[in-house]
């Protein structure tokens, strides 16, 4: 990348951020300056597949029901999910819950790429956020506003764009001293450039289409888990609140999973 092409990408991504950069809650410090990778890793597996405005409605109330990893371990799954509502794709939780225990387990919280990834529900670019976000280590991470970012500064009118061609970019553009403040201005620029652009990430080569949800497994598994959120049921009573003839084979796999327990004919979370 020619320097002068760089220096006006970077200038561009500061000014932008010095003037709209957002105040999240997930950003704020510790006390002692520190960010704590445990509310780091909340906030990140939220922000899966999830808009922001969604996020802030349940990042605070979550972490005031399991403020630790050690009040997460000690909580019964069927708490977390309830506590999740609202939020989708509910597997997310019980990763959330079982990376709590592994955690406690190891006795300190990971701070390397290979032991992150160890962690359920934390793929690479999940680790490489925990590490920027929460360590300030310039690891090299790509998700959607990031593609978004490049693609609309490097890449006009290209189609069947690589995560490499990305990644060379963000190799060279990323700022080594204070990564955690870069990717941050990353995400607020591409979230507004997905705002007034439109959805570059169509030109990724790596870009799928999100399967829809209404009339989904997915929508019938999270009536599932909102009802037995509100209490045990046995399965006519779900089949008198939910009217959907997956509904059992559905219960099964959440019971298979041990999101849903099966209780004598009587399901709960």
């Amino acid at each position: 990348m020619a320097a002068d092409r760089q220096h006006e990408f970077l200038e561009t991504l500061w000014d932008f951020y010095a003037r709209n950069g957002r105040d999240l809650p997930w950003r704020q410090p510790e006390p002692d300056g520190s960010f704590d990778p445990y509310k780091i890793m909340v906030s990140e597996l939220m922000l899966q597949q999830t808009q922001v405005p969604r996020v802030l409605q349940k990042y605070h109330e979550f972490l005031q029901r399991f403020p630790t990893v050690q009040a997460l371990k000690r909580a019964d799954l069927g708490d977390v999910l309830r506590t999740w509502q609202g939020l989708g794709y509910n597997r997310r939780a019980k990763f959330l819950h079982e990376a709590a225990k592994l955690v406690y387990k190891l006795n300190y919280f990971p701070d390397t790429f290979d032991d992150l990834v160890k962690l359920p529900g934390v793929g690479v670019n999940t680790a490489g956020a925990i590490l920027a976000y929460a360590y300030n280590q310039p690891a090299v991470f790509i998700e959607t506003n990031v593609r978004t970012v490049y693609i609309h500064h490097f890449f006009a009118d290209a189609a069947d764009i690589p995560d490499k061609a990305i990644r060379e970019l963000l190799d060279q553009t990323l700022d080594l001293e204070n990564p955690r403040e870069f990717y941050w201005a990353l995400m607020d620029y591409g979230s507004h450039l997905k705002a007034t652009v439109g959805n570059l990430n169509k030109a990724s080569k790596h870009y799928a289409r999100q399967s829809k949800f209404d009339g989904s497994r997915r929508q019938v598994r999270g009536q599932i888990i909102r009802v037995l959120g509100m209490g045990d049921r046995t399965l006519p009573q779900l089949r008198e609140i939910i009217a959907d003839d997956r509904l059992e084979s559905v219960l099964q796999d959440l019971v298979a999973e041990d999101m849903v327990h099966n209780n004598g004919g009587a399901y709960s979370l």
